[in-house]
């Protein structure tokens, strides 16, 4: 198993680890949730039926109101029977009972006027209001606009008039009960579960009290529907019964807090997701600048002890030919020489930014195969297939792109175990340059057509996993260029593409970049 494959599944066993975390903690953080909404819908139903008592002691109330202003209004039709028998008695008629009756009201404001309406008597007024003819007049107006007068006929068409209201004991209840309904109001507004609340009449649509609602928005009746019409999609709305057959609604939706905290666990894995891919982030670009510094040291002191063999190695070319060795041994030996000098050259290049040049693609690529075809298997066949054109022109740095191009045959050789067929193919397209090189070899499972470029990824028993890596580094991070796997199939073979730019820049330079390590 080589080091990028152990690296992949550790990051394949973090990233379920850090999934199985997410899952239980959003897990956990939702059965806190619905443990919250429990109780606040707990809290919500506790309030409602408190609301319901208070409604139905409200609604009593007000109907033992009604049955006292019943009562009174009997007392006073009593009172006006035995005024009107005082009148029409006789002298020898026994008065005692109905003179008791007349005393006996103590507490209902009541005036007596003719048919004319003059004020005949009055009872139980204050005496700042008896003593003042004006003020007991604008309080005859008052009481004729509250009740229907009682009619006294005491003799053929003479008739009196009996005003009344009602009496200061039912006056100081009837505030009792419009204090209990503003604080039934009350309680719904601001209720112990702090959830939104509208509170309508039978109509479902003119809001009597609302509580935890925007104030502003409380006119627009598109917007209270919209609430209404939520609201009762989330819960069954509350029915009060405040009397005389009418019926008032409760609505009520979750607390804001509780809607936090729905929400609240995928903002902090959102703020913990973006948090961990800047570390990473952060992290791969410092480990790249390291491995960078690593290469390019490897890369220089390489290039450095090349030099002194390679030195020796022209000096003894010299002397072979002084001794009269074979011609064509030396001139092999010489391209050897030359292939070393070139190798060096690369390494030397390593972490410097030298420049690219408009070069012959069909010349680059044909130097290369002649050097190859030399010094490997014969069972290993190439073609070469080029555009019309006599130059495919694209700008690159020989000494590297050759680099490129001997560790993809490279590759493909090792695929194909020696024994097979290469086939490198240019398209000349107008601003860029596709080279097609195609093994028929074993292959590679098409999971791995973007991983093969990872450095230590390799499928041989020896060998470190570098050249892929290298070259994509070279093609893209100097050239400016591309490179990947065009196709893969099983026991069929790869097809490698590599995308050249073909023109300069627009100022007529040659194309820089950075190093392209």
């Amino acid at each position: 198993m080589n080091i990028y494959s152990k690296k992949q599944r550790w990051k394949f066993g973090l990233a379920i680890v850090a999934a199985l975390i997410i899952l239980v903690s959003l897990w956990y953080t939702n059965v806190l949730v619905n443990k919250i909404a429990a109780e606040e819908k707990l809290k919500v139903k506790s309030w409602a039926e408190a609301i319901v008592k208070k409604a139905e002691l409200v609604n009593y109330t007000n109907t033992l109101f009604n049955t006292i202003s019943e009562e009174e209004r009997k007392r006073v039709e009593i009172w006006a029977e035995a005024n009107r028998r005082v009148v029409t008695s006789g002298v020898q008629d026994d008065l005692s009972f109905y003179t008791q009756i007349l005393f006996s009201n103590t507490t209902i404001p009541i005036i007596l006027t003719d048919k004319k309406g003059k004020i005949v008597s009055h009872r139980n007024f204050p005496e700042s209001i008896s003593k003042d003819t004006a003020l007991l007049r604008a309080e005859l107006k008052r009481l004729q606009e509250q009740n229907t007068p009682i009619e006294i006929a005491y003799y053929k068409t003479e008739k009196n008039f009996l005003y009344y209201k009602e009496s200061n004991i039912f006056s100081e209840l009837r505030k009792v009960l419009q204090n209990q309904i503003e604080a039934l109001n009350n309680d719904i507004i601001i209720n112990s579960a702090s959830v939104p609340v509208i509170y309508t009449d039978s109509s479902h649509s003119d809001v009597i009290a609302f509580g935890n609602i925007d104030t502003n928005k409380t006119k627009d009746t598109a917007y209270i529907a919209q609430q209404i019409f939520e609201m009762e999609a989330q819960n069954k709305p509350i029915q009060i019964d405040i009397g005389n057959g009418d019926i008032n609604y409760i609505y009520y939706a979750d607390s804001p807090l509780l809607k936090q905290l729905k929400i609240y666990p995928f903002i902090q894995f959102g703020i913990i997701a973006l948090f961990l891919i800047i570390a990473y982030y952060l992290f791969s670009t410092a480990r790249n600048v390291e491995q960078n510094q690593v290469w390019v040291g490897m890369a220089k002191e390489t290039a450095h002890q090349l030099g002194t063999p390679l030195s020796s190695l022209l000096a003894w070319l010299e002397v072979l030919k002084m001794k009269n060795v074979d011609a064509k041994t030396i001139e092999e030996m010489g391209n050897d020489v030359q292939r070393l000098e070139t190798i060096t050259e690369r390494f030397s290049k390593i972490g410097s930014v030298p420049s690219l040049q408009q070069e012959d693609i069909n010349k680059v690529i044909q130097h290369s195969l002649d050097y190859f075809r030399a010094r490997i298997s014969q069972k290993v066949q190439f073609t070469y297939q080029t555009s019309d054109a006599d130059e495919v022109i694209a700008s690159v740095n020989i000494p590297l792109f050759e680099w490129v191009l001997e560790n993809i045959i490279k590759n493909a050789v090792d695929a194909m175990e020696g024994d097979g067929k290469i086939d490198i193919q240019v398209i000349d397209q107008t601003q860029y340059v596709y080279i097609d090189i195609t093994d028929n070899g074993k292959g590679m499972p098409k999971s791995k057509k973007k991983t093969i470029f990872e450095p230590g990824f390799t499928t041989k028993k020896r060998g470190w996993g570098l050249g892929l890596s290298l070259t994509k580094r070279i093609v893209e991070n100097y050239h400016a260029g591309k490179i990947f796997v065009k196709s893969t199939e099983i026991d069929k073979g790869t097809t490698f593409r590599i995308v050249l730019n073909k023109l300069t820049d627009q100022n007529g330079r040659n194309l820089h970049s950075r190093s392209f390590l």
